[in-house]
Parts: structure tokens; C-alpha cells; sequence
């Protein structure tokens, strides 16, 4: 700034020299206000917006989080928020995206109005969250979402010539895409069969845009490391996969949409999609081209597709067509019930034991041969019932007065037991009784009955 002063200070040269200095400290101050003016209206907008649709469980709050650089695990309700740090190097320039993520819960819609209003809705991006890793949710879960949206832009009640220029920019953002290595970012698309001088945009397709919401939209496929999961345990094949793109696709063309696949565990995509998010809002040179060779990788920016290019998918289905219903195709497996053993509670010992011996006080006695007693006599009759001399007789209510031979159903130790009674009641049963004697081939005579047999032979 010295020699700045030094040409305003009043010299000898007179009153002309003093008005030309004058205007060249003018020119400078311009230059310098002007310098200033530049810097301060290319300065990165505060104020843009990510409003986060899709399911719980989808893994919408990981994701941002994940963009954002931070572990999150925890989970809020209602309407999260989060925000995207900008860094715009060559300005050296940083700013701050809010994210709105929305509840999985319909219940919660009505708190979009905290976060879209009439006056940000210009610098807003819908991001709609699909998972991958339960496809049969996903056209059911965009189309709920985007239809939540939809209705909240209705209720703002955007004057209709605001909303018409917003429609019209976006038609126009989509139409003058350019395959980044063919051309200049933001170059039109030119037709090819027009000379380079008359550049004209393409006219979109009958299916495009047919639902303009004046805003850039994006479709994000999470958990995209599933697929292998879904290959292994679920039976998919490559043709599911290729309908269920399909059928995102043509969705993401009704609506002017970006779709790219992305996997948090693997980090696939996550820089990919960072940067794509700040292309749409702030502008940002973006030089990657679409990609669709890997099955869980796929990215398609806004403007690149049409249906020429789905129709290409088409080729591999064989077993359905590309106009079937997605919820016949893409079926829920079926959930597999575990199978749990009825929980089996011991009786008290003592109290089994009880009823054990009131059912044998209960039980009659059973008739032996040539008994004249009843059947209906019980064990607390007389122990010694009519039969042939040397007969033993059988206490019934003895527990081993049922035991004949040895179950095979028994347990081994109970088998033997039985086993030995026998063997000496038989031992008993031949010094008492003659030989040949009914009484001398009897097994299954009780204990008491083979003792009391004994004495009286003694006697």
C-alpha cells in the first residue's frame, strides 16, 4: 500500500495530476471490492438438506453416519439428524449438509414439516433406502416413501410457477448429461445425427419423469453384501437379480433418479456415493462414469439411463417377464420355526411315591388257580386262599407279587432284582413243596408267602 500513498500525496505537477491519481486509487478500491464480491458469492451455500427415507432396519442412520466419519450405533425415533461435512479444497472452503432421517414408522411423517419447508425445499435431495439384504421389501418400500413425500410437497402449497421451474430444472439436469469421459461436465447431450453446431437436448422417454418432484432424487441399496447370502440360503439366482435391478431402474426413471448399491460392512460405494451427494447439491465436478458389470456395485447417475439400456437385463429372464408383478417373482422365504421340547416338570418324589401306593392298595388281587375267591377280594383279605396243599399263595399287594419274569422294558438293574427274588423263591418253593408238586415250579410266588410256606413245613 506505500506506493499507493505516495501517488495521493498533493506534488508540484498541479490540480490534472491530483484528479488522475485520484482515479487510480478508485480503480484499485474497485479491483479489491470486487476481488472480496467474487470470493464471498462462490462461497460454499449453508442451508442444503438430505431427507433419508426407508424401513427400519435398513440401515438408513449407519449409513449417514458412516458418511459422516462416526461409529453410530445408536438409533433416535421420530426424525434423526445428522450432518455431512463439505470441504471445498480449492476455495479452502467447509460447510455443513444438514441429513434429515426420517422414522420407519408412518406414524412419525408429519415431522417432515420440521424439515422440508416452502423455502428450502430448492436445496433439498430425497434419498430413498432400500435393503437389499430383504429384496422382497424393496418396491413396496419405495413406493410407500416416495408417496410420503409426495404428499408432504402437496401440502406445502408451492405457488404453481415456482414448482414448474423446478420441474423444468430438473428435466433439464437430466436430459444435459454427458458420459464424463466423452465430454465436459454439464455439457448438453447432443443428438447424433445433427452437426456439432446445432446442439439440441434429447426429448425424454414416456416413462421418464413422470414424476418430477422439482428436487434430485437418489436411490440407495444397502447391504448389498446379502446377495451371497441370498445365492447360499435362499436359492437366487442371477435372474433375480437382474429383474430386481430392473425393476429399481425403471423406478428411478419415473422419478429422475440416481441408483447406486452400497455395503457399509464392506464399504463398497461409500466414497462413490459421498461424492455423488455433493455433485448433486453443491456442484461439484463428479468424473465417474455409470458402472453396471458387478451385480453389488452397480451405480447409474440421474440422466444415464433409458429403457433401451434396462431392456439389455431383459435378455437373461427366462423364467419371468420383465412386466410380472415384483411380489410374485421376488417371494419371501418361508420363515423356518424352531421346534422346542415341551418343558417336562419332575413330580415330587414323595408325592409320586403316595400315589403309587394307593393305586396298588386299589389294584385286586388277582385269582390263582383254582382260587374260589372273587375277583373283587382285595390284598387286605386273608393271605392264604383256597388251592391245592402246598400251593404258595401270592400276596397281591406285595409289589413283587407281579413280577413274573423280567421285562425287556426295564432297566437293567431292576430286571436283575427281579431276577434273583425269583430265583430264590423257586429255591424256597422246591425244599417246601414235593417234587412234582404244583407247588414246587411256582416263580412268581411273593416273599412273605414263600417264608410263611417254609415255617409251616417246619412245624
Amino acid at each position: 500500500m506505500a506506493p499507493v500513498l505516495e501517488k495521493q500525496l498533493p506534488g508540484p505537477a498541479g490540480l490534472g495530476d491530483n484528479n488522475k491519481e485520484d482515479e487510480e486509487g478508485q480503480s484499485l478500491w474497485s479491483s479489491i471490492l470486487s476481488e472480496v464480491s467474487t470470493r464471498s458469492s462462490s462461497k460454499l451455500a449453508s442451508g442444503k438438506n438430505i431427507l433419508v427415507f426407508g424401513e427400519d432396519g435398513s440401515g438408513k442412520t449407519t449409513l449417514m453416519a458412516k458418511l459422516q466419519g462416526a461409529e453410530h450405533n445408536k438409533k433416535g425415533r421420530g426424525l434423526e439428524y445428522l450432518y455431512l461435512s463439505v470441504h471445498d479444497e480449492d476455495r479452502d472452503d467447509l460447510t455443513r449438509c444438514n441429513v434429515w432421517i426420517l422414522d420407519g414408522d408412518l406414524y412419525h411423517k408429519g415431522l417432515l414439516k420440521f424439515a422440508v419447508m416452502t423455502q428450502s425445499l430448492p436445496d433439498c435431495l430425497a434419498v430413498f433406502v432400500a435393503d437389499m439384504s430383504r429384496p422382497w421389501t424393496i418396491m413396496e418400500s419405495l413406493q410407500k416413501w416416495a408417496s410420503v413425500l409426495r404428499d408432504h410437497l402437496d401440502k406445502l402449497k408451492i405457488p404453481p410457477e415456482d414448482m414448474r421451474e423446478m420441474e423444468q430444472r430438473m428435466v433439464k439436469i437430466f436430459q444435459e448429461y454427458t458420459e464424463p469421459e466423452d465430454a465436459a461436465p454439464s455439457s448438453p447431450r447432443r443428438a447424433p445425427t445433427l452437426g456439432e453446431d446445432e446442439a439440441v437436448v434429447l426429448p425424454l422417454g414416456d416413462n421418464t419423469l413422470t414424476h418430477n418432484l422439482g428436487i434430485p432424487v437418489l436411490i440407495v441399496c444397502t447391504k448389498c453384501d446379502a446377495i451371497s447370502v441370498l445365492e447360499k440360503e435362499h436359492d437366487f439366482r442371477e435372474e433375480h437379480f437382474d429383474f430386481i435391478q430392473s425393476c429399481i431402474r425403471r423406478f428411478s426413471l419415473e422419478y429422475g433418479a440416481g441408483l447406486i448399491y452400497t455395503s457399509v460392512k464392506e464399504e463398497k460405494n461409500l466414497d462413490l456415493l459421498y461424492k455423488y451427494i455433493v455433485h448433486k447439491l453443491y456442484d461439484f465436478q463428479f468424473t465417474t462414469p455409470a458402472l453396471v458389470v458387478e451385480k453389488d456395485a452397480v451405480f447409474i447417475p440421474s440422466g444415464w439411463d433409458n429403457e433401451k439400456k434396462i431392456g439389455i437385463l431383459h435378455e437373461n429372464l427366462t423364467t419371468v417377464r420383465p412386466d410380472d408383478p415384483f411380489e410374485d417373482f421376488i417371494t419371501k422365504p418361508p420363515v423356518r420355526k424352531l421346534v422346542h421340547d415341551k418343558e417336562i416338570n419332575a413330580e415330587d418324589e414323595q408325592v409320586f411315591l403316595m400315589k403309587q401306593q394307593s393305586l396298588l392298595a386299589k389294584q385286586p388281587a388277582t385269582p390263582t388257580r383254582g382260587s374260589t375267591e372273587s375277583p373283587g377280594r382285595t390284598a387286605s383279605a386273608s393271605p392264604r386262599p383256597a388251592g391245592r396243599a402246598g400251593q404258595p399263595s401270592v400276596s397281591s399287594g406285595s409289589p413283587m407279587a407281579a413280577v413274573k419274569k423280567p421285562d425287556p422294558n426295564m432297566k437293567a438293574g431292576a430286571a436283575n432284582e427281579g431276577v434273583l427274588a425269583n430265583f430264590f423263591n423257586s429255591l424256597l418253593s422246591k425244599k417246601t413243596g414235593s417234587p412234582g408238586s404244583p407247588g414246587a415250579g411256582v416263580v412268581g410266588a411273593g416273599v412273605q408267602g414263600s417264608a410263611k410256606k417254609t415255617e409251616a413245613g417246619f412245624d
